[in-house]
This record gives structure tokens, C-alpha cells and sequence, in this order.
């Protein structure tokens, strides 16, 4: 196994762990407690351009490493001293959403997170920059549609964040593509 592989194989199991963890409600409600603050919602959605970029490279452990910060990220800012209400109140809503009894309709709707980050990968893997759009924009879209009909009020305090991320991934995928299309497409120099 080459050593791409084997780091990859590490941070998937790193990965899987922190889901584990995530069943201890103790660590749970630490993490929550965390992710009120909303700088966590700015840059979760900015880990798809290094996602996208190792996806583009063909790089296992890239893309491992990756999706593990996107984990982790929800607890990397510090528990904020004032919280808007709307968060608060969104934030309960998902919390005891992943909490609540799992039927087809919530399996299905948890599928599709890591459905839509395989979509996104192949993509870019394919060096698809439309379906790699496509993807981002459906991944955003469905994330506020789904807030604001589950969680009403609250769920638009996910648009702003949603919207940010959008615009900024968007802009530097089609940016940094369109760079790595034309590097590709340059002949090597013979010394």
C-alpha cells in the first residue's frame, strides 16, 4: 500500500471515530456548545475548495484529511459569549433532529451528505468543473431549503453562511480550475 493510501486509510478511520464519538452526548453537547459560534458556519463550507482541489489531484489522503477538519471544524472556535436566538433555536432543532427516532425519511436524508461529497469528488476527479458546480450549488441549495422547511425561522440563519460559502467556493473553484486546466495543458520543458 503506498503511502498516499496509508494516510488515507488513517484519517477515514479518524473520520469514522469522531462519528462514533458523536453518539456520547456529553461530547456531543460540548461540540454544539462550540458550534454556536457561527464562525464554524463560514468555513465549513470553504473545506469543499480543498476537497475539490485533492479530488482534482487524485489524492486519497488529501481528501481524507480533509473531510476529518470538515468534521472537527464545528469545535475549532471558542464556545461564543452571546448567541442570536436564531441560532440557538436552529442549532436545538438540528441537535435533537440527529437525536430523534431514525426512520426511511432520515436515513435517506443523512445519505445524502456523503452522496453528495462522492457526486462532488467525481467530479472533480473527472476534471468536470460544470457537474463539480452543479453539485456545490445543490449542496447549498438543499441545506437552506431544507432549515428553513424543518426548522422555520431559524433555519434562515443558515442563509447568509450558505450564500457566503457558495459565492466564495464557487468563485475559486471556477478560478483555480481554469489555472490547473491551463498548467496541465502546458508542454514540460526539456532540460
Amino acid at each position: 500500500m503506498n503511502k498516499d493510501k496509508v494516510i488515507a486509510t488513517i484519517f477515514f478511520a479518524l473520520s469514522i471515530v469522531f462519528i462514533l464519538m458523536m453518539s456520547n452526548e456529553s461530547f456531543f453537547n460540548w461540540i454544539f456548545e462550540r458550534h454556536h459560534n457561527q464562525w464554524s458556519w463560514y468555513i465549513r463550507p470553504l473545506f469543499i475548495i480543498p476537497f475539490c482541489y485533492f479530488s482534482y489531484k487524485k489524492s486519497w489522503s488529501g481528501i481524507a484529511i480533509t473531510i476529518f477538519a470538515l468534521f472537527t471544524s464545528m469545535f475549532w472556535f471558542n464556545k461564543p459569549k452571546e448567541v442570536n436566538e436564531q441560532v440557538i433555536t436552529f442549532l436545538q432543532f438540528e441537535k435533537d433532529w440527529l437525536y430523534g427516532p431514525c426512520d426511511a425519511k432520515k436515513i435517506l436524508l443523512l445519505l445524502t451528505v456523503p452522496l453528495s461529497m462522492f457526486a462532488l469528488g467525481l467530479s472533480f476527479w473527472r476534471r468536470s468543473l460544470f457537474m463539480g458546480l452543479v453539485v456545490v450549488v445543490l449542496m447549498a441549495t438543499g441545506k437552506i431549503i431544507w432549515s428553513i422547511q424543518n426548522a422555520g425561522e431559524s433555519g434562515a440563519s443558515i442563509i447568509i453562511p450558505a450564500v457566503f460559502g457558495l459565492l466564495i467556493c464557487a468563485g475559486l473553484l471556477v478560478f483555480g480550475f481554469k489555472k490547473m486546466e491551463k498548467n496541465r495543458e502546458k508542454p514540460e520543458k526539456v532540460n
